[in-house]
């Protein structure tokens, strides 16, 4: 045990004074620029969290947590400081939840019919028109990494929302289209030799509930009745491109 705790400090100590060794520094004006371009692809995860009503007789939950979700966006950053820049990042956000209800005590799922077919879940499809306004604060550059937190308010306008049922579809709830979203994140940018790539972490969360209330299907009622609200999360992978 001895032997593999000296060794373990000594690759640690290794791997530091390598990461601390000067190297010749790619796009060293990169980061004095006032203002520059770039654009962002990425994968994300959509969820809701669901307030559920304790008196009714069905339980609401979004199930498979699915990394299926596609996004594209425009990167405006203008510099500020040597450490803090502010990001505009407009584009769209693609991604879908899936919605069950459950039987509460026999944790059932509860099969529900429309237009004579009978469906265990329902599918909620998102296509957000997204406005992110951030701010980037970056620590010291080390050779050609720069480590980041990043953080920031964006609206999302939801062009998937829908105003009223549709006769044909399998919806058991209406979400109201537009949102304002807390963003939060972390990421590294790593100066290439022609561009600059970052890859990012970031969490949006929903401040308001999206929930149409008081609006169902014929004899569907419970399946509105069973959530007090709705709150949208997404959880973000991006590849920025500068």
């Amino acid at each position: 045990m001895r032997r593999i705790t000296i060794i373990l400090i000594l690759l640690v100590s290794a791997s530091v004074l390598s990461a601390q060794e000067k190297r010749p520094r790619n796009l060293p004006a990169f980061d004095y620029k006032k203002l520059h371009w770039g654009f962002t692809v990425g994968l994300n995860s959509m969820d809701y969290a669901i307030k559920r009503n304790p008196e009714a007789a069905l339980y609401a939950d979004v199930v498979g947590f699915q990394p299926a979700g596609f996004q594209v966006n425009i990167v405006s950053d203008l510099r500020l400081s040597d450490d803090w820049n502010l990001r505009f990042l407009p584009g769209i956000n693609l991604g879908s939840r899936d919605m069950v209800y459950f039987e509460p005590g026999t944790w059932e799922v509860s099969t529900y019919t429309v237009a004579g077919n009978t469906y265990d879940k329902m599918t909620i499809g998102s296509s957000y028109l997204d406005f992110p306004l951030l701010l980037k604060y970056r620590s010291e550059r080390v050779n050609n990494y720069r480590p980041y937190v990043i953080g920031g308010i964006s609206y999302r306008l939801d062009m998937s929302a829908k105003s009223s049922y549709d006769p044909e579809g399998d919806d058991m709830i209406l979400v109201k289209p537009g949102d304002f979203y807390l963003e939060v994140g972390f990421g590294i940018d790593q100066y290439l030799q022609y561009f600059k790539y970052s890859t990012e972490i970031k969490l949006a969360m929903g401040l308001r509930n999206i929930m149409v209330p008081g609006v169902s299907r014929d004899n569907d009622f419970e399946y509105v009745n069973s959530i007090d609200g709705i709150r949208s999360f997404l959880v973000m992978l991006n590849f920025h491109f500068e």
